[in-house]
């Protein structure tokens, strides 16, 4: 008796066993997406939108704010030398907004020092923007992707509770099983708007770094004109 009440425990709890496997296979990442219904679609171009233009940013501003250590050292020399050319086509080799700051002021040499720093702040803006390119589209997506998985939610639940009214099956599985499918968009929204969130303010911390070496260098520049000739 004790043996055939020890082979129906382990039957059972393999069953079990069985049971809760099942559940976990069939509960995976890509058919729970799908049940999200159609309101995901616009959340996966949101995705892919926000994947873009972070690494295609990411490239730019880090190419951006790539500066050679004596760059400035050897725009130095050249001007206490008076060999101004040399600076120049040092400045046009040079490949960032350092670079073509300086390469503005050097244009702009003989001229009254508030037109000089004038003329380097256009440029320097004019690179700002360049590297601010796309962003705007990274706050669209952390403002929108949320609303959009909350729509998404607010649209399953309709369905449901129209189901419900229609058929009478009020039963907790058919409850349970249609909110959390539905849910799926809201998850969707905010996980893809926090991406872009973070995406958007890591980007615009490097960009203030490279602004920083740009008003840095424009200073420097600035000195240099204003130091007394030897």
């Amino acid at each position: 008796m004790g043996f055939l009440l020890q082979v129906a425990d382990t039957s059972v709890a393999t069953n079990a066993l069985n049971g809760a496997q099942k559940v976990a296979e069939s509960f995976n990442l890509l058919s729970l997406l799908d049940r999200g219904g159609w309101l995901m679609y616009p959340l996966y171009l949101l995705f892919a939108a926000t994947i873009f233009v972070f690494f295609e940013r990411l490239i730019a501003i880090s190419k951006a704010s790539k500066i050679d250590a004596n760059f400035m050292n050897i725009i130095r020399d050249n001007i206490v030398t008076g060999n101004l050319v040399a600076a120049r086509n040092l400045a046009k080799n040079t490949d960032n907004p350092v670079a073509r700051i300086i390469d503005k002021g050097l244009q702009r040499i003989g001229k009254p020092i508030d037109a000089i720093e004038k003329s380097m702040e256009s440029v320097g803006n004019l690179e700002i923007y360049k590297m601010e390119r796309n962003l705007s589209v990274l706050s669209l997506v952390y403002g929108i992707a949320p609303m959009i998985g909350f729509l998404g939610t607010i649209f399953g639940m309709l369905q449901l509770f129209y189901t419900i009214n229609s058929t009478g099956d009020f039963t907790p599985a058919s409850i349970a099983g249609g909110i959390y499918t539905k849910m799926v968009t809201s998850a969707s929204g905010l996980i893809i708007g926090l991406l872009a969130y973070v995406a958007y303010n890591f980007l615009n911390t490097q960009i203030n770094k490279t602004i920083n070496k740009m008003e840095i260098a424009s200073n420097e520049f600035v000195d240099i004109l204003q130091e007394p000739t030897r």
